[in-house]
């Protein structure tokens, strides 16, 4: 969807989740997505929601809502770099919830 719509990832978010939703073997999939660019931080979701958060932090899964929290805490309060942000908050996470491991891969594009 990217490369259709010249890199532009939220006209390219909108495709996919429409696609997403009107597909009718890919609506039976119960997932959701993060994607970003430098602008833009988004999560898709197969019920065809497009959110966007006001601050850019974003999480899935069973340790979701603690890697947001640990994240947002770490923006405000540190200045360390995203990455390491990203990192020490799914180490959180992790540490928090069962199902969350720390075996963390992390990459930039």
């Amino acid at each position: 969807k990217l490369a259709a719509h010249q890199g532009q990832l939220e006209r390219a978010a909108v495709e996919l989740v429409r696609d997403w939703r009107t597909d009718r073997v890919l609506r039976r999939l119960e997932a959701m997505l993060i994607v970003a660019d430098r602008e833009k931080t988004l999560l898709l979701s197969g019920t065809g929601d497009l959110i966007e958060p006001d601050d850019g932090v974003l999480g899935i899964g069973s340790g979701g809502v603690p890697a947001m929290a640990a994240a947002r805490s770490l923006l405000r309060h540190t200045d360390l770099p995203l990455r390491q942000i990203a990192e020490e908050a799914l180490r959180v996470a992790a540490s928090i919830d069962i199902y969350t491991n720390d075996r963390i891969t992390v990459e930039e594009i």
